[in-house]
Order: structure tokens, then C-alpha cells, then sequence
């Protein structure tokens, strides 16, 4: 193998990495935005009855559909600007190697049992509350303009922080691994047309930032001491103190702890079906 053919194979390696990546990042922030899988949707069925009519020979319904494809790229950048400028500066804020301490085990135990002693005695005295955990996607912009903190992650403070005298506790708390950055941050609210009117502008915000980023929001509602977690662009409302822990817990895996726990998981299934 000369030289030559082994630069042209690292070349078509590299080029093919790149496509993957960009596709990946684009696909991962698409699949959170509900105007952009509209997008996306509408885009698909345009191309499928452009080939129908291809295929059918309608000539009037193909010429219509050139113009789409012709003038369409750009009406959706001019229509739909704010929903792509939201993509790109999420993909902007991503870190590739990640950017969050990774807890070890005790440390991860020790941060869910002050953040549930916290969120028990929220819930019991109906005190509102919105803990956002970042993961692997920078909250800088949030964390800025908000009063920082940069204390060990515990009860006591967040009882404090949102006790309703207060002046911080209208914001949003951010957790950095195991320490309290900041307190009263204000996050951007969800425009999701589906989300019920029955929630306020704390439950919003939590969803808003759980659409832009991969970070966890917990919440406390004040009128009614209901808890709920929004991540991944999803609300799960109005959880028990048990499903809430063990979600907090699910999604503070290191991603490489969650495939060895699924790997373990298959191998205890094939050793009983050996046994059987």
C-alpha cells in the first residue's frame, strides 16, 4: 500500500466522520423541537408526491412542486428563522468530550439525597422550586447574569433559597455535579402548543430549557406541592416522591454506567434461559 492510497483512505474516513456528525448533531436537536420535525415532515411529503408525480406524469402538480423545491429552502430559512437559530446555538453549546463532572457513585448518592430531602420538604409545605442539573450541554448563558453561588449541594441551602421571603427564590437553582452554581436564573419558556394552560411559568421554563438542552429540571409546584421532571424535551408531571427519585437517579448515569448496567442486565437474561 503506497503512501498516496493511504492518505485517499484517512481522507474518505475523515470526510465520512464529519457528514456522520453533522447529521447526528442535527437529527438529536430536531428530534426536541416540534416546529422543526413539522419541518421536517412537511419537507418528506413535498419530495414524496414530487416522485408520485413523477412517476404518474402529472405535469401540472410536478411544475407546481419545482417551484416549492425551487423557492421552498428559502421561505423556511426566512419563516422559520428563530427555530434555526435556536438549533445552531444548541449544537454551538455542545461540548463533544463533555463537559460536566462525572460523579462517582458516592458523591451522585450523597447529591440525590439532599436534593430529595430538599424537594420532601418543598412538596409538604408547598414551596415553589426549580432545580436545573446541567449535563453535557453548557447553561453559561443562564448561569452568567445570575447570582452566583458555587456552594456543596444541599438541603438545607435549597430550602433556604426558595423560602418565599426570599428575593431568589422566583428563579431557577443551577447544579454543576455536586455544587450549587447559581440561584435565581431565568430561563427561556416553552412555546409547545400541547403543553397544558394549567401550568404556570415555572413548569415553562423547566421545559424550555429541558427543548434547548440535555439538562434535567426538576419541579415544585406552589399551588399544588405537585413534582415533576422535564428532560429530553418531555414533562413528567406530577410524579410520586419514588418514581421522582428514581428518575433523578436514571437520568444522572453516566451514559457509560447506563450501557453497562444494560449490558449485565443481558447477560443475566441469557444465563437464565441457559438454567431453563
Amino acid at each position: 500500500m503506497t503512501l498516496t492510497t493511504l492518505w485517499s483512505i484517512i481522507t474518505k474516513i475523515l470526510d465520512i466522520s464529519i457528514v456522520w456528525l453533522m447529521f447526528y448533531f442535527i437529527l438529536k436537536n430536531v428530534k426536541n423541537n416540534i416546529k422543526m420535525v413539522l419541518i421536517v415532515k412537511g419537507v418528506i411529503l413535498i419530495l414524496v408526491i414530487k416522485l408520485i408525480s413523477s412517476l404518474l406524469d402529472l405535469y401540472t402538480v410536478g411544475l407546481l412542486l419545482e417551484y416549492v423545491l425551487s423557492w421552498g429552502p428559502l421561505a423556511l430559512i426566512i419563516i422559520f428563522q428563530p427555530e434555526i437559530r435556536n438549533v445552531l446555538e444548541s449544537i454551538g453549546r455542545t461540548n463533544l468530550l463533555g463537559r460536566h463532572k462525572i460523579l462517582t457513585v458516592d458523591e451522585r448518592e450523597r447529591v440525590v439525597y439532599e436534593i430529595m430531602d430538599a424537594i420532601e420538604y418543598l412538596k409538604k409545605n408547598r414551596i415553589g422550586a426549580l432545580i436545573v442539573i446541567e449535563r453535557d450541554i453548557s447553561l453559561q448563558e443562564y448561569i452568567d447574569p445570575a447570582t452566583k453561588i458555587y456552594a456543596d449541594v444541599s438541603s438545607a441551602l435549597l430550602g433556604t433559597i426558595f423560602f418565599p421571603n426570599n428575593p431568589l427564590h422566583d428563579g431557577g437553582v443551577i447544579i454543576q455535579g455536586d455544587r450549587i452554581t447559581c440561584a435565581g436564573s431565568v430561563f427561556k419558556t416553552s412555546m409547545d402548543p400541547t403543553l397544558s394552560k394549567r401550568l404556570g411559568t415555572r413548569h415553562r421554563a423547566a421545559l424550555g430549557v429541558a427543548e434547548e438542552t440535555d439538562a434535567i429540571a426538576l419541579i415544585v409546584s406552589e399551588e399544588t406541592g405537585r413534582i415533576s421532571i422535564a428532560v429530553d424535551g418531555n414533562m413528567k408531571y406530577n410524579l410520586t416522591l419514588d418514581d421522582f427519585k428514581m428518575t433523578l437517579i436514571d437520568e444522572l448515569k453516566p451514559k457509560t454506567e447506563m450501557f453497562y448496567d444494560a449490558d449485565e442486565d443481558d447477560d443475566e437474561e441469557s444465563a437464565g434461559e441457559e438454567n431453563a
